[in-house]
């Protein structure tokens, strides 16, 4: 089999908590007293067009939330929604132990606004040599062309790359074109995965 050179990691669940996931929007609702059902109902339809690029953090507001009057402005509700992200504990210093040894790079579904907004925060750029991000590519995850995509931009072949996510669906995707993977819990359950697969820093 052969050795792993490349690990591509997703951000939201993995590295960090998701960036604007039910549990965040929920937090956001009873913060601002936005009624839940209509706001995932508008959400719903639009969260594609967010996450794939075709539409900015603004407009996603504006259809979303700032369609009528409310007593809040869209830069404190802009604050909120980035205060909500947080790194996942002890994982970020497995990545960073690991980033001298290997190419890093993300396969990740996330808002062009926020991904930018993680990526400078928590010093990403400092660890990842490539960031596949759904707004970037226009493709999400599970769709198995960004991770063909993601094979193509860094110009590895599928056995010699790992890819760790925390939802199956999108572990199942890579495994589809050949990736090897890493279904994550936590940080041990994922240091003790990859040091069978032979990852190590």
């Amino acid at each position: 089999m052969a050795e792993i050179r490349a690990l591509f990691w997703d951000v939201g669940g993995v590295l960090l908590n998701n960036a604007w996931d039910h549990e965040e929007r929920d937090l956001a609702m009873a913060r601002f007293g936005i009624d839940r059902a209509e706001f995932e109902a508008r959400h719903k339809e639009i969260v594609p067009a967010l996450e794939q690029g075709r539409m900015g953090l603004d407009e996603y507001l504006e259809r979303s939330v700032f369609y009528q009057a409310r007593s809040f402005s869209r830069a404190e509700f802009k604050q909120f929604m980035f205060s909500l992200s947080k790194p996942k504990p002890g994982v970020l210093e497995i990545a960073r132990g690991l980033a001298d040894k290997y190419f890093m790079a993300t396969i990740n579904n996330e808002s062009r606004e926020l991904n930018r907004y993680r990526i400078e925060t928590f010093g990403l750029a400092e660890c990842f040599d490539l960031f596949v991000s759904s707004c970037f590519v226009g493709l999400c995850k599970p769709d198995e062309r960004i991770y063909r995509l993601a094979l193509d931009l860094s110009q590895r072949k599928a056995e010699e790359c790992c890819f760790i996510d925390d939802r199956p669906g999108n572990v199942e995707a890579a495994a589809k074109v050949g990736m090897r993977t890493v279904l994550m819990k936590d940080a041990e359950q994922l240091r003790r995965d990859l040091q069978g697969l032979g990852v190590e820093g």
